[in-house]
């Protein structure tokens, strides 16, 4: 009697966690059959191709695709090595001591943070204190403080999958801890941090908020020339078509979300290629 009504809370409970999953499911499902409908024939190459314009069907989103490729590659270049390098330090040199824990206690926050918290800190840091101004150093930076505590827990987490007996193995035959962590420990964390820094840059593209808060361009006719030019990127546009009362503005906001999920998708496709190929080299 007892074991039959754990049974039946069992199966309510899961049936609650399916249900509970299905039905964001189905209408993220039906919001991108949406999206789908309404871009896929405003999705042409001219539409890649073209400068924005005042009149919808003469809007393209050149300058704004370019900045994102920019804005990413930037910010991966900032946050991936020094990501890495902090869990390296954290997971074979920090030891277990007040101030490791410390470091790791505000990391795990900084994780939870809103990323317009991410976008007030970079306007007073980079915009005003370091005079970056409304650049596209200023949004580098600030999406890879934003990016750079899921770099770093991930990157520990692959770090803590390698066996100490490997470790050992690599002392035992004279090498130092930096050797053994150069050749053996990296190599073999190498997918899940990989892993992890590609899905944290694919957050970090998707993010409008910290951009419009450092003060990104909503309407842009060039393409950035460097660091220190300003940009827009393609959340950006997308946010800025969506808020035109034209209808024919948001059929351009539906192809650019269709051409930011592409993205989206070659950045997770990247991470699990990359993620077998390593797993298997391993």
């Amino acid at each position: 009697m007892y074991r039959t009504g754990v049974e039946k809370w069992e199966k309510a409970f899961i049936g609650l966690c399916l249900f509970a999953v299905l039905v964001p499911l189905a209408m993220l499902f039906v919001l991108l059959a949406d999206v789908v409908m309404d871009g896929a024939g405003r999705l042409t190459w001219s539409f890649l191709t073209s400068l924005p314009s005042r009149k919808a069907e003469l809007a393209g989103i050149k300058p704004a695709l370019v900045g994102s490729i920019y804005l990413i590659g930037l910010t991966g270049a900032f946050a991936v090595p020094v990501g890495i390098g902090a869990a390296i330090y954290l997971e074979e040199y920090g030891g277990d001591n007040w101030l490791t824990r410390l470091i790791e206690v505000n990391i795990a926050n900084l994780a939870g943070v809103p990323s317009i918290i991410y976008g007030l800190l970079g306007l007073e840091i980079f915009v005003r204190f370091a005079n970056f101004g409304q650049s596209l150093m200023s949004g580098a930076l600030t999406l890879a403080l934003l990016i750079l505590p899921i770099i770093i827990v991930a990157s520990r987490e692959a770090l803590a999958t390698v066996p100490n007996g490997l470790r050992e193995g690599c002392y035992a035959l004279g090498s130092t801890k930096w050797q053994a962590i150069r050749q053996v420990v990296v190599p073999m964390a190498l997918p899940g941090m990989l892993t992890g820094s590609i899905l944290a840059i694919s957050r970090a593209i998707g993010e409008t908020a910290p951009l419009i808060a450092i003060g990104a361009l909503t309407y842009v006719t060039f393409l950035p020339d460097g660091p220190m030019s300003p940009f827009t990127a393609l959340p950006i546009q997308i946010f800025n078509w969506v808020s035109r009362p034209q209808p024919e503005f948001v059929i351009n906001a539906a192809a650019g979300i269709m051409v930011l999920m592409a993205i989206l998708l070659m950045f997770n496709a990247l991470a699990i290629y990359l993620r077998q190929k390593y797993q298997r080299r391993s």
